[in-house]
């Protein structure tokens, strides 16, 4: 049972649920489908930043899309994980606290709004499932090539079955990141092989990111035996995934774009005043490929600057 819903074997359910968040109520579209045959639990979220709409699209037409009789195990999906964020249209952060809700799982019962929200998908959905899948896109203010990132949890077990999904996916660029409070971090740790899934970008959602999402979760549904024929797995040469951020408020001038290969010591983008003077050099710290780029003028001390992977 998620959210209070329960499907039986070879059934269907499609609607929304209440969340209780402290003492607001988050209602939002989810999906439960249950297969006929025994299987894995796998749970799918998107929307956990509201503005990235390829994912958020690419959920939604997976709980419409999937059918019991299809399916072995139990697939759940919640497309719009963040709902208030996702109608308020804000980037990286709730309308409610200003926090980034993939920086505070396993989240707080007791907390602000965006770490009730974490606590209450956390428990209701991530830790009940075997396997995990977060699809997320560039947000509006953000350009990006395709990858896969997946946590290193230090169990080998969950470690292992995570590079398998990540492999399987379909992306070329596999990158690792330990951010404290993400969901893929949170729930590694709790056990569950997990990856996160970017495509899209810029508020943007074509056709061709949306079906980057759906051609790479069906490809995990065969990895795991649950629909369809077991995907090719091409072993991934797997990097670290160093950020810029910015160290002032001002404006960002970047001087690469997606897709760009850097070295360290290259000067990849300056941060300056409003009057031109340059604040900070954004200096790559690392060879590899701009994964991802802010695109903003406007630029936030704190906020990121660009990604870069292998």
């Amino acid at each position: 049972m998620f959210f209070g819903v329960e499907a039986r074997k070879g059934e269907k359910v499609s609607r929304c649920v209440e969340l209780t968040v402290g003492k607001e109520t988050v209602v939002t579209p989810f999906f439960v489908i249950c297969g006929r045959n025994e299987g894995p639990i796998l749970a799918i979220t998107a929307g956990i930043h509201g503005t990235e709409y390829a994912s958020i699209e690419a959920a939604l037409r997976l709980g419409r899309m999937l059918q019991a009789e299809e399916i072995h195990g139990t697939i759940a999906v919640l497309p719009i994980a963040n709902m208030p964020s996702f109608k308020k249209r804000t980037i990286y952060v709730g309308p409610y606290d200003h926090k980034n809700l993939n920086r505070v799982f396993p989240g707080n019962e007791k907390g602000t709004f965006s770490e009730a929200l974490a606590f209450n998908i956390f428990h209701e959905l991530i830790e009940k499932a075997n396997y995990y899948i977060d699809l997320h896109g560039g947000d509006i203010i953000e350009a990006l090539t395709p990858f896969v990132i997946y946590s290193l949890s230090g169990d080998r077990e969950v470690d292992q079955g995570s590079l398998s999904m990540a492999e399987s996916f379909g992306i070329e660029r596999v990158v690792t990141s330990n951010i404290s409070g993400s969901t893929i971090y949170a729930a590694s740790r709790a056990g569950i092989p997990s990856i996160l899934a970017e495509a899209g970008g810029q508020g943007i959602w074509g056709e061709e990111t949306v079906d980057i999402h759906l051609k790479g979760v069906k490809r995990i549904l065969g990895l795991l035996g649950m629909m369809g024929e077991k995907p090719d797995r091409h072993p991934a040469k797997v990097f670290p995934f160093p950020w810029l951020y910015s160290e002032h408020d001002g404006v960002f001038y970047p001087y690469v774009s997606i897709g760009d290969k850097v070295s360290p010591g290259q000067k990849v983008g300056s941060v300056c005043d409003y009057f031109g003077k340059e604040l900070q050099p954004a200096i790559s710290p690392t060879d590899g490929i701009v994964l991802f780029l802010v695109t903003s003028l406007a630029i936030n001390k704190g906020d990121p600057l660009l990604g870069i992977g292998g």
